[in-house]
């Protein structure tokens, strides 16, 4: 799921998924972090979700997907589209 916060000069996406699915740790990844797995790891929320929090420019296009322990990569359901294999989330 895909929540959004709009601000002055950025829009505030936070990428939610459950706590379970997939087991393991999970990071987003996409074109805004270099495709970088380190970069934004989902942490736990008080209600038992995953998140992050991502801060991107106000009207613009980004691919992503999600990485998950054992190397799976998968994409987000209620993305705005697709970009070949990748979600794609626009602000």
């Amino acid at each position: 799921m895909l929540e959004r916060k709009q601000r002055k000069n950025r829009t505030e996406i936070t990428f939610v998924l459950p706590a379970d699915t997939p087991p393991g740790p999970v990071s987003v990844v996409g074109d805004f972090n270099g495709w970088d797995p380190h970069a934004h790891p989902l942490r736990t929320r008080e209600d038992e979700t995953r998140a992050v929090t991502v801060a991107l420019p106000r009207k613009s296009s980004h691919a992503f997907r999600y990485l998950a322990a054992g190397d799976y990569w998968f994409n987000e359901e209620s993305a705005d589209g697709q970009d070949g294999q990748n979600s794609r989330v626009n602000t």
